[in-house]
Formats: C-alpha cells, structure tokens, sequence
C-alpha cells in the first residue's frame, strides 16, 4: 500500500471517478426536485382555477353544474388524482371518486385551509402529494370551502428511477475505462523513479564512473541531474581525500627527510668541526619545528571539521577580539617592516566561538603581512549592520593569481610553494579559516590582482545560528 504506483492509481481513479459521481448524483436530484415543484405549481394553479371556476358557477347552491364537473374531471384525469369539493360546513360536496360525496370530512387540514392556511404535503414513498386550496370569495374574501386534491407523482418517481438506472450504467462504465486508464497511466508514471531506482542500485555496487541517465517527466531528469552532481561531488571530495592523505604523507616525511639526512651526514664523518655539528644541529631544530607546525595545523584543522556542538559561544566584543589578535602580530609586521592599519567603525558585539575566530583572523591578517611587498601595509576593518558583522583584511602585497584563487582554501595548496616554505607556511591556513568562518555560519569572500594586493571579506552573523 505505500507503493507510489498503487497511490497514483488510487489517486487517478478516485480524481476522475469521484466528480462523475457527483454530477451524475445531482443531475437526477435536481430533476426529482425540479419536477415535483414544477407539478406543485402546476397543481396550484389548476386548483385555483377550480376555485374561481366553482363561484362563479354556483357550484355551492348547485353541485350539478356540468361545467364544473367536467372541469373537475379532466384535472383528475389529467393528473391521476382525486379531488374533494367541501363546503364551509364540511360538508363533501363532489368527490370525484363518487365515494364520499354527502358525507362530512373531519380533516385538520381542511379545517386550518378554512381559517387561512393551506398546506401541501408530498409523500415520496407512496408517490402522492396532497394539498388544500381555499376557495375565496372575491368580493367579501369570504372562505367558502376547500379543494383537497390528492395527486399521484409515480410518473415522476418512474422517470427519476429510470434516469438512476441509466446514470448507474454510464458511471459503472465510465469507472471501468477510468480504472484501466489509471492503471496503466500508474505504471507510465513510476516507470521513470524504477528506472532511477536500478541507476542507484548499479551506483551502490560500485560502478561510480557511469552517469545516471533517466528519461521521462522533467522532474525525474533534474533528480537524474542532480544525482549526477553528487556523484561529481563524491568523485572530487575522494579525489581530494586521497590528494590530502598524500599531500599530509609528503609534508610529514620532508622534514623528516632533512633531519636523516643532516643526521646521516654528521655520522658518517670523523672528527667533525664543532661549528658543522652547531650548524647541523640547528638546520635540525627548524626541520623538527616545521614538523610541529605542520601537526599543529593538522590538529586544528581537525578540530574544526567536528560538528558545531564542540562550539563554545560566548557574546564577545568583537573590537577588542582584534586588538588582541594585532597585538599578537605586531613584532612579525614590524620585523618585516609593515605598517599595520586598524579601523574600526562602531562597537560590535556578537555570539561566537572566541577561539576559533580568533584563530581564523590571526590566520587572514598574518597570511596578508607575511606575503606582502617590502615596506607595504596591511588594513583591517571592523563594521557592522543589524544582522552581520564585516571584518575586512586588505594588503599591498603581491596578490593572488586569478586561476589560483578558486583552489587557495584547499588544504595543502600553494600559489607559490617556494615562497611558502621559506615563509613556514603548511599550506592550511586559509582551509582553518574558511572551516572557523563556516562554523559560525558565516562567509568569507577573496578580491585579488597580482602585484596589486589581496583583500580577504569575513562575514559572520553577530547572533549565533546553531
């Protein structure tokens, strides 16, 4: 019962069956009832003509007016019916059934009729309607008796039955060519979700390099298409998975390298100066401290792919945040003889994580003074609007070549490598801080023209989205 095609098929029936069945039902209704009224009207207006026809006759002083009887007559015989002509007395004075007349009629209805009020009543079961029709003295207004008619409505109720029997027929079979149509439209429906269902299940056995190719309804093509995008993205992030582990592999094993080699080299000589063992000895220090720098990374950076849980928000300023983090920096922009700018625009306040913020704009603004011209400057900015803060970090430095700037936030990835490593860069700086940006729901967008500088934008939302 929860198959899709047993729904669609449920559904297509149900969509075209159930509109016929109501029309169907209120078409013959509405002529059963339009009928009876229409016989009700018709009624009336023959018993007021009685009416007017039995006074102006006589007919109370003379009940043998032929006139008047042949009348009554024919609208019996018209109608299949009988009526009953009564004085104020209640006395029966034609029956045209011949069965009454003489006799006194004690009928609640008659009597209500004489005091003003005329009634119809309809019985649908026996087929009849009954109704009294005052017969009024034009002059006086004067009630001089009653019209009981009783008519029978079994030419209406045999019509009405037939018209059920033959809308029974058309809907029965409209039903049928309804369901044969919705069976196999169903099977035209979900054939398409069959065909992507197998596609997935050839995925799931391994075969990953094959596209999905899924005709039918636009929607199954665009799940089609976006099945493929994900199988993209799975192939790039594999591909990416197997670049890092060889990239970490490569960084880890070079300084090791070094060191074996700087090692190998002073025992394999005798006798050696002591200012060879001193210069050995610190090319083995830097070597070991690059390694701890690139593990370092590799911690952080670890930390930081974990879920937002680990996040510890507090309401921080955000300006004091970065005076802290310049302060940090100021010896290595001053060493390198970069004059360090900081503006700030208003005081902002903002749920964030302090560590790992403050180790992504460490990250931004020491990447901006380390790659950078001589004598050049580095500009950070502080701004805010009602929902986001903007942290903006501008150099003069020798800037981002425009086919690298889609990869630079990939782990391991240099523009320049040379460069990089005389600068003791790993190569993860910038995917830290994307990882720090990306955790706080932020964004961090990159403008840059070689030898012109580099300008990196952050933005962060001031209240924590968990």
């Amino acid at each position: 019962m929860k198959s899709m095609r047993v729904h669609s098929l449920f559904a297509l029936f149900l969509i075209g069956i159930l509109p016929i069945l109501f029309f169907t039902w209120e078409i013959v209704n509405t002529y059963n009832t339009t009928a009876f009224e229409q016989r009700q009207s018709a009624l009336l207006s023959q018993g007021s003509s009685l009416a007017n026809l039995l006074l102006s006759s006589g007919y109370f002083t003379d009940s043998s007016s032929e006139e008047a009887n042949t009348e009554l007559y024919r609208v019996t015989g018209i109608y299949e019916g009988r009526i009953l002509v009564i004085d104020s007395n209640l006395n029966i004075l034609k029956d045209t059934y011949g069965i009454e007349d003489g006799n006194i009629i004690i009928s609640e209805d008659v009597i209500k009729c004489l005091r003003g009020t005329s009634s119809i009543y309809q019985n649908k079961q026996d087929n009849y309607i009954e109704m009294t029709v005052p017969i009024t003295h034009n002059t006086t207004k004067e009630i001089m008796g009653v019209l009981l008619m009783n008519f029978s409505t079994k030419n209406i109720h045999t019509i009405t039955t037939m018209l059920y029997q033959k809308a029974s027929v058309l809907f029965l079979t409209t039903a049928i060519l309804i369901f044969v149509y919705a069976f196999f439209y169903s099977g035209v429906f979900t054939k398409p979700f069959i065909s992507l269902k197998k596609a997935i299940g050839h995925l799931t056995e391994g075969y990953m390099d094959e596209e999905v190719t899924v005709g039918g309804f636009y929607e199954v093509k665009q799940i089609s298409n976006s099945l493929n995008q994900m199988l993209l993205r799975i192939k790039n992030l594999e591909s990416s998975r197997q670049e890092f582990v060889s990239n970490v592999s490569h960084e880890l094993k070079t300084p090791l390298t070094s060191v074996k080699v700087l090692a190998d080299s002073l025992l394999m000589q005798e006798n050696v100066p002591s200012e060879l063992y001193r210069e050995f000895l610190v090319d083995i220090a830097e070597e070991i401290e690059r390694e701890n720098k690139i593990i370092n990374d590799l911690l952080s950076l670890v930390k930081l792919d974990k879920t937002a849980s680990d996040m510890n928000i507090t309401s921080i300023k955000i300006n004091e945040l970065l005076e802290l983090v310049l302060k940090r920096l100021r010896p290595i922009a001053k060493k390198n003889n970069i004059e360090l700018i900081y503006e700030s625009f208003r005081p902002v306040i903002a749920e964030v994580d302090e560590v790992k913020l403050s180790l992504a704009l460490s990250n931004l603004i020491e990447n901006a003074i380390k790659y950078n011209v001589e004598d050049g400057w580095v500009r950070v900015s502080l701004n805010a609007d009602h929902k986001y803060f903007y942290v903006k970090v501008s150099d003069s430095g020798i800037g981002i070549p425009e086919e690298a700037q889609d990869f630079i936030f990939d782990r391991f990835y240099r523009v320049d490598k040379t460069r990089s490593r005389e600068s003791g860069g790993t190569g993860l700086g910038l995917s830290i801080t994307k990882n720090a940006v990306h955790m706080h729901r932020g964004a961090i967008k990159v403008y840059s023209k070689e030898n012109e500088g580099t300008t990196f934008t952050v933005r962060v939302p001031i209240n924590y989205i968990a």
